[in-house]
């Protein structure tokens, strides 16, 4: 029943003749009408407010059980998690931009959930426009059977298509690397007096960037150059559209667990080094799962022995890469952890063919490293160290080139 409402409300806001005029534009949230409310006998209902009536469309996902609405497009000025807590169905709130143009909001739901209504109201004269939703208990199988999201090329990211094969590069040829800021858009990541993760590394990206390119030898792709999401898979697919020689994931976690602090870089691997890495991974690839973009394990097992045999060639590759990088940060000052090179299972380095690292630049749940991730002339420091071990990383791949079996 949810997928079969979602995609009738999704129609019904694009469709209307007497309001498709007004559904332009950049609509604002009234953040103190927004609430959720709990009605008799379980039922939740959640209503919102926005400037002017925009397309929307609503679905459920599974595992974690969340409530989707997709928006184009709203500016979230003003709205705070709490406003929709009210209730304990709903356990946790992501807002935020999705892709281009469109808005996300994900509704963690702490029991079976399914869309009894939903219904956008516009007033002719102040063209304000009321969103209402109705949740209704439901059994696991009546909550499982309706989710899924609708296919709607409006809507979704672009499906996954076959590359064409790159062109032979010549050894001497700049460096290519794409430096993947974490998180964006919905997603925020780590959030610490009022320094956000996803602001803090497109930053960091960006001035990293430039210092590479003014270096000479490097040519730099970044995987989203705005406050966008972008879902796990689809920034391993970019590196690979790109035919990046390295992948870099930067992020500045929140993480109370031993009390990290210090710049570390992760090497992918099927069980995580220590409890630290396995908690990030965990909260990485859940970010994804909670954005409604479910990663799949479709290979089939002619497919796993290919990835691993690639793997077992990139491996060797990527665990100096690692050691480049630490040396390199550590050199100009750091402060890395006590234990800088670490593992875990990160779906973002899972590209079998590409060396691929996740750099925790800092912590922001350190003082001392939420400090220095604020200071520009810090930054600058670590951004010199690692293009310093991308360089000497280079120089000893290119050396070793001859060992590596084609």
């Amino acid at each position: 029943m949810s997928r079969i409402i979602s995609f009738i409300v999704a129609l019904w806001a694009l469709a209307a003749p007497s309001l498709a005029q007004d559904f332009s534009g950049l609509a604002r949230l009234r953040a103190e009408e927004t609430l959720a409310v709990q009605a008799q006998r379980g039922a939740v209902r959640i209503a919102m407010t926005l400037s002017q009536g925009v397309p929307f469309r609503l679905f459920t996902l599974d595992a974690p059980r969340r409530l989707v609405l997709d928006f184009q497009e709203v500016d979230w000025t003003g709205l705070r998690a709490d406003m929709l807590l009210v209730d304990e169905a709903i356990s946790g709130v992501h807002y935020g931009s999705y892709v281009p143009g469109w808005s996300r909001m994900v509704l963690e739901l702490a029991r079976p959930l399914v869309v009894s209504e939903a219904a956008m109201n516009v007033d002719n004269v102040t063209g304000e426009a009321r969103l209402t939703v109705m949740l209704q208990p439901a059994g696991e199988q009546e909550f499982a059977a309706g989710t899924g999201a609708p296919s709607d090329p409006r809507w979704d990211l672009p499906a996954p298509q076959d590359l064409p094969a790159l062109p032979e590069r010549a050894p001497d040829a700049p460096l290519r690397v794409v430096l993947d800021p974490g998180h964006g858009g919905i997603d925020p990541g780590a959030e610490v007096e009022g320094v956000v993760e996803k602001e803090l590394m497109l930053r960091f990206a960006r001035e990293l960037q430039d210092l590479l390119l003014r270096s000479g030898g490097f040519e730099v792709i970044l995987t989203r150059d705005t406050d966008v999401f972008v879902s796990l898979e689809r920034r391993v697919a970019l590196a690979h559209e790109a035919g990046a020689d390295v992948f870099l994931s930067l992020h500045a976690d929140s993480l109370s667990e031993g009390m990290a602090h210090g710049a570390t870089v992760h090497v992918l691997a099927e069980e995580a080094s220590d409890v630290a890495s396995a908690k990030l991974a965990e909260r990485h690839d859940r970010d994804d799962l909670l954005a409604g973009v479910d990663l799949s394990e479709t290979d089939d097992k002619v497919t796993d022995v290919l990835l691993d045999l690639a793997r077992q060639e990139t491996r060797p590759r990527t665990e100096a890469l690692a050691r480049a990088l630490v040396d390199g940060m550590a050199q100009q000052g750091g402060p890395m952890n006590r234990r800088p090179l670490r593992a875990a299972s990160f779906s973002v380095l899972k590209a079998a063919d590409i060396p691929s690292v996740l750099v925790e630049v800092g912590f922001l749940s350190s003082p001392r490293d939420l400090k220095n991730l604020q200071d520009d002339n810090w930054r600058a420091a670590m951004a010199a160290g690692i293009r310093n071990g991308l360089m000497n990383w280079r120089k000893a791949d290119l050396e070793n080139r001859s060992l590596v079996r084609q």
